[in-house]
């Protein structure tokens, strides 16, 4: 039997088929692909951030099986949107989970003030040195302190957070006709700004406990779970 392929791609922390523990058991039903972007390496240094060679890897990923359902967390979805916008005829859907498309509301009040946080530490990175940039963001992003750098993984995920770029400079739009998801932990006026406005644009919008990870919790598990095999089944009946 035929398996459709879903591609999921992560966000600013792991990587790989880390990023994504609860959803492992769907390539027991699907063609699974869990891509790292640009950068991403266990054993390489970390280099500057492409969005480009992201986009890339996304539709590489779906060239060969035709197309396929994708999956995308946090900045991930901005790679995920832009290849649905460069290749429309290969993204089944959108399953978009805590999305970081801030340039789909610029102009909305939380986005703007998150800019307006956010923006000043990004123009001085270059003189930061990594330990500093990662505790600074994460306490104006996420309210939370860093552990310490103390392993050669936890050095470079410090340099590759340093080396990627605004969010809200990729040039997004809505993609009409793709079936699309966004799912948000409910705890950060942000990503719930960013999830109203692509309700409007017509996604289908849902909201599982899990904070900036809700595809970790059982509800926010099924909510994606679901929402594939619904498209996948239309699809299918379409088809036939």
């Amino acid at each position: 039997m035929h398996k459709q392929r879903v591609v999921f791609v992560h966000g600013l922390g792991s990587f790989g088929a880390a990023a994504w523990p609860k959803q492992h058991g769907m390539a027991l039903a699907y063609d699974a692909l869990f891509l790292r972007r640009h950068g991403f390496s266990t054993v390489d240094e970390p280099v500057q951030s492409n969005v480009w060679a992201d986009v890339a890897i996304v539709i590489n990923a779906l060239v060969d099986s035709g197309g396929g359902h994708v999956v995308a967390h946090e900045q991930g979805a901005i790679s995920a949107m832009l290849a649905a916008i460069e290749r429309p005829d290969l993204v089944h859907s959108l399953s978009l989970v805590e999305p970081a498309c801030l340039s789909l509301t610029a102009e909305l009040p939380a986005t703007a003030s998150h800019r307006a946080l956010m923006e000043p530490l990004f123009d001085v990175r270059a003189q930061l040195n990594d330990a500093d940039y990662q505790r600074e963001y994460f306490r104006r992003a996420f309210s939370a302190e860093t552990g310490g750098l103390d392993t050669p993984e936890a050095q470079r995920s410090a340099r590759r957070l340093r080396l990627q770029a605004p969010p809200w400079e990729a040039p997004l739009h809505i993609v009409p006709g793709v079936p699309t998801l966004v799912l948000t932990g409910g705890w950060e006026p942000l990503y719930e700004e960013i999830a109203g406005y692509l309700q409007e644009t017509g996604a289908l919008r849902r909201v599982a406990a899990g904070g900036h990870r809700p595809q970790d919790s059982v509800d926010g598990d099924h909510v994606i779970r679901s929402f594939v095999a619904d498209v996948g089944r239309a699809m299918s009946v379409q088809a036939s």
